[in-house]
Parts: C-alpha cells; sequence; structure tokens
C-alpha cells in the first residue's frame, strides 16, 4: 500500500532533481555558448548568414521541447518519475555522443560541405545540430519530471513557488558556470577566432562519462511516486487540455519568456561582439553576469513567503522592459545583463500559475507546458536572422513585445477559470 502523500519524506528526492536541474541548466547554458565558438570554427565561410546559422544551435535545442513534451508526459504515466529520468539521462549520453562524433567528422572530412546561398557550411554543423536536438529532447523529458515534482511534493516549510524556485537556483548555478566552462576550461581563454574544432572532442566525452554516473547513482535512489498528478493505468481524461485557458495562456507566456531569457543569454555576445572594442573583449563576462542574475534573483525568490507569484511576475515583466528600454537608446548591451534579475522569478511563476488547481491533469499539462519553450527556438532564431538584415540594436524591441505579455498574464491571464 502506498504511503498517504503527507506521510512521504520528499526531502532526499527532492534534494536529488535539485541538483538534475543543475545538469540541465549546466548543459542548455553551455549549448547556447557555444554559438560563438561553433560561429568561429564552424561557420568561417557562411558569408551573409553567418548570425542565422549560429542561432539554429539554439533553435535545435529548443525545438524539441515542442515536439517531444507530449512524449515526455506519456513516459511519465508509463515508466513513473524516476524510469524517465534514467531513460532521459541515457538519451543525453547519446546527445554528447552525437556533439563528439560532429567534431570527429569535421576533423575527418573538412571538404564535405553543404552550399546554401553564398554560405558555405561543414557538414559536421548540421551533425551537431542532430545532436543538439537529441540532447534538448533528454532536458524535455528531464523538464516533464522535475517541474511537476517539484510542485507536488510536500517539503516541509516550503510552497511550491519557493520549491521551483530553489530548483530553479540550482539551475542557475549550472547556467552561470557553463560560460565560463565553455570560454575558459574547454577553450583555455582562447579568443573566439582561434578555436578549433577538435577542441570541442575530450569535453564531450568528459561529459558523457559525468551523466553516466550520475545516471548509475540515480538508479540507486529512492523516488517515490506522486500518483495524484497522474493518471492511473487505463483512466481516460475527461476533459481536453487546452480547456484551462489559464494553462493555455500559461504555455504562451512561457513561449514569451524563455525566448526572451535565452535570446539575451545566447545572443547578448554576438550583440557586444559586433559592437567592437570594450564590449567585444566582455562579451563573456556579460553572459556570465546575465546567468548570475537569474541565481541571484531566484534565492532571494525561493524565501519570499508573503509574495505571490503572479505579483513577482508583474513586478519583474516591467523592469525587465524597462532596462531593455534604456539599452535600445543608450546602446549599451551591460543594461540588458541585469534582465537576468528580473527573468530569474518568471519560470517558476508561471509554471505554479499555470498548473494551479490541475489535479490529475497535471502530469499531461507538465508536457503540454514544454510547447511554450518553442520560444527559446524561435525567438532567438528571429533575432538572429533580423540582425543580419538590420544589425543588433533595434532587435531587442521584440524581446520588450515579449515582456508586454508575461505582464498581461501576471495581470489577467493566470485567472482560473475552470479547474480540475
Amino acid at each position: 500500500m502506498n504511503k498517504p502523500k503527507s506521510e512521504v519524506n520528499y526531502l532526499g528526492p527532492f534534494i536529488t532533481l535539485v541538483f538534475l536541474f543543475f545538469i540541465v541548466g549546466f548543459l542548455t547554458t553551455a549549448n547556447g555558448q557555444f554559438q560563438g565558438p561553433l560561429k568561429a570554427a564552424f561557420l568561417s565561410n557562411a558569408g551573409s548568414l553567418k548570425n542565422t546559422f549560429a542561432t539554429l544551435i539554439s533553435f535545435s535545442w529548443f525545438m524539441s521541447y515542442p515536439l517531444t513534451g507530449g512524449i515526455g508526459s506519456s513516459m511519465v504515466n508509463k515508466y513513473g518519475y524516476k524510469g524517465t529520468l534514467i531513460r532521459a539521462l541515457l538519451l543525453m549520453i547519446v546527445g554528447l555522443g552525437i556533439f563528439f562524433y560532429s567534431s570527429y567528422y569535421f576533423e575527418q572530412y573538412p571538404a564535405s560541405v553543404v552550399r546554401i546561398a553564398d554560405a558555405i557550411v561543414p557538414v559536421g554543423f548540421f551533425i551537431f545540430l542532430i545532436g543538439s536536438f537529441v540532447v534538448g529532447t533528454s532536458a524535455t523529458f528531464m523538464q516533464v519530471v522535475l517541474n511537476p515534482y517539484l510542485t507536488a511534493c510536500n517539503v516541509k516549510g516550503t510552497q511550491p513557488v519557493q520549491r521551483l524556485n530553489i530548483g530553479g537556483s540550482s539551475n542557475s548555478i549550472g547556467t552561470t558556470i557553463a560560460p565560463y566552462f565553455v570560454t575558459g576550461i574547454v577553450f583555455g581563454g582562447l579568443s573566439m577566432e582561434k578555436v578549433q574544432v577538435n577542441q570541442l572532442m575530450v569535453p564531450f566525452l568528459a561529459l558523457m562519462v559525468v551523466i553516466g554516473i550520475v545516471t548509475l547513482i540515480l538508479t540507486r535512489i529512492s523516488l517515490p511516486e506522486i500518483e495524484e498528478t497522474k493518471t492511473v493505468k487505463g483512466e481516460k481524461l475527461e476533459k481536453n487540455i487546452w480547456s484551462f485557458s489559464h494553462l493555455t495562456l500559461g504555455v504562451i507566456a512561457i513561449f514569451f519568456y524563455v525566448g526572451a531569457e535565452v535570446a539575451i543569454g545566447a545572443n547578448l555576445n554576438l550583440f557586444a561582439i559586433s559592437l567592437g572594442g570594450s564590449y567585444a573583449t566582455s562579451a563573456a563576462i556579460m553572459a556570465t553576469l546575465y546567468w548570475s542574475g537569474m541565481l541571484v534573483g531566484r534565492l532571494i525568490s525561493s524565501s519570499l513567503n508573503n509574495i505571490t507569484p503572479q505579483v513577482q511576475l508583474a513586478v519583474t515583466s516591467v523592469l525587465a522592459a524597462a532596462f531593455i528600454l534604456v539599452a535600445i537608446v543608450i546602446n549599451n548591451p551591460w543594461l540588458l545583463v541585469a534582465v537576468g534579475l528580473f527573468h530569474s522569478v518568471m519560470w517558476g511563476s508561471i509554471f505554479t500559475l499555470s498548473v494551479s488547481k490541475l489535479g490529475k491533469y497535471t502530469s499531461k499539462a507538465s508536457g503540454v507546458f514544454m510547447i511554450g519553450v518553442l520560444g527559446g527556438a524561435f525567438i532567438p532564431l528571429l533575432q538572429g536572422g533580423l540582425a543580419d538584415a538590420f544589425g543588433w540594436r533595434w532587435t531587442w524591441v521584440l524581446i520588450i513585445l515579449s515582456e508586454v505579455f508575461i505582464l498581461y498574464y501576471a495581470i489577467s491571464g493566470f485567472k482560473i477559470k475552470q479547474s480540475a
């Protein structure tokens, strides 16, 4: 017989999932930070499409979320939370292996290229994009588990949005470390234009070993199921998941939030490099400080017991839009760094509001929620295309518009019109 939820000690599983949040954050940001080095190593002959191809790295990663989020929620119902996590980590090892092979292929077959307009792109780059999609898929499956589990597991002295922000803080530690890992360790502090493709191989092999060890440890850890957050075998849901307006609008809000977060995190360095001078030499520092702001903000939010998620979301979206606007007006990328502090609370707030009172629909909602992460694919890619055409400065208006929709959700869209 399963223990009642209130009698289960979720502290151990909570700590385990917080660590897995670190893994997701680290690999997501490391993937985005490879844009600059790969632009130099793979895309030296990409002509006028260089920025567009560089942003395809984030695009291929985040495309996995809407395409495989539903598969992830089905896996939770079939294999449980722990079984889904183990399969996700094994898939991550496969994806990292594809990353390794992309570099190996480029080294072995340098003449293997694809011509698109005035761009000459190595086949190895497209293999890397496949790896990016596969690792993104594994991260999707992990997110489908992590978000509802942290929301639903009762840890004494915490509320759902606090637990998500604690997990988010761990995620932010990973995102903060990742830019330094890519530029300082993987490439030994070399400038972007001096990066060689063969320098990518060893780090990918090392990451495969690390994830393999994490997977082995996870098989030995107890991870109790939370049955009321998912359907039981043979049970059918009476309502269409899209009939919950606060979830539907939450998916749209997360589209704009993830798009804005990734656009700044991944494209800030490209914007700074385009300005040259001290901005270019500080590009990696800007990215690190941006993700550090995410960490600081989440640590602060995790201690806020009396401020509701919708208030946190409304205030931070206004402040984020204001800082981006000033950055455009004075053409200074340093202002964008501060936006990380305001973005920090948005994921936890939007997810908590979106799945409120969904009960057994929560697991399916978590899979549907991943569709919104598509914003991390489209908005940075669209911005990169606009930058190729008009330069980076005014493309940040796109991010302001994203903040405006998030503000709407915080003011009105979150209201529950139908519950489970």
